[in-house]
């Protein structure tokens, strides 16, 4: 649809759409999120062969009653993070930062702060993962990769909307990284999303659930250069649209040594949040 008006116009309907969401409760926002990523997923059926196939080839969900069960709840899950997205795009810093309820394991960013370290934050596509740098970036700066929209009359609004507080988007390319690497060694914090499918390249093919994914090594090889603290954050949704809880957990430097190893520590979030992971994104695509 989008391709089909001109630029200008889909600009002016984004926008406005981004910013109706904004007033919305976030009860509202996950009903009708609910409702959209069931039509969504209809209306795309790779997409929705894709999250079937994901989720059971799995195994987290060993009683068939339970896979089903997970996958109907995944594909509302995912209808709930598109729109919550677009309503924190709009929202100001504040408004978002109060939709977090809690901060589980805020001494580590404490300590890491004190010791003066860089810190590499690593966040899965689980929950509402744009919440975390957000959060980070009301105290302290945050350099995060950014890939910009393939819909040009949206990439405005959605860069407008992520630079919120402290935080610096750079491209996922040569220049982002050596942002990136300027950042750590000036002692300031990244943030990385670990499970998006690195470019041809710069990767390399590692088990993810039991099968190959291309995995991108960038986060070994700034840890190794800045000996930064990596921490994974993890931004969960909490039942009943009561906002969301963010869960950090420090992650040691020689067991993400390589992308084995990796993928291991991001199977374990995703193990205790399932039906928030996007499933719908096509891990095992060549690059």
């Amino acid at each position: 649809m989008l391709s089909k008006i001109s630029n200008s116009v889909c600009s002016a309907i984004f926008f406005l759409l981004i910013k109706l969401l904004s007033f919305l409760p976030l009860s509202i926002i996950h009903f009708l999120g609910g409702l959209l990523g069931q039509f969504f997923h209809l209306l795309k059926p790779n997409i929705m062969k894709t999250l079937i196939a994901n989720i059971t080839n799995s195994g987290i969900f060993k009683d068939p009653d339970e896979n089903k069960k997970a996958i109907e709840e995944n594909i509302k899950e995912m209808g709930k993070f598109v729109l919550e997205s677009m309503a924190i795009w709009g929202s100001s810093q504040k408004k978002t930062l109060g939709w977090i309820r809690k901060v589980n394991n805020f001494e580590l960013i404490e300590v890491a702060l004190k010791k003066k370290n860089a810190v590499i934050f690593l966040s899965p596509h689980i929950g509402a993962f744009e919440i975390a740098s957000i959060f980070y970036a009301s105290i302290k700066p945050i350099t995060i990769l950014y890939r910009p929209s393939r819909k040009k009359c949206l990439e405005k609004w959605i860069k407008n909307g992520r630079t919120k507080g402290y935080i610096n988007l750079v491209p996922t390319d040569k220049s982002g990284v050596r942002h990136l690497l300027l950042a750590l060694k000036k002692g300031e914090a990244v943030g990385i999303l670990p499970d998006q499918i690195a470019s041809k390249g710069k990767g390399e093919w590692a088990n993810f659930f039991e099968k190959p994914a291309y995995t991108i090594t960038l986060i070994n090889k700034l840890s190794i250069k800045t000996n930064a603290t990596v921490i994974i954050a993890v931004v969960e949704r909490l039942p009943n649209s009561q906002g969301f809880d963010i869960h950090l957990e420090v992650i040691d430097p020689l067991s993400i040594e390589n992308a084995a190893g990796l993928n291991l520590a991001i199977e374990k979030q995703i193990k205790k949040f399932p039906t928030q992971y996007m499933w719908n994104y096509d891990r095992y695509k060549q690059p």
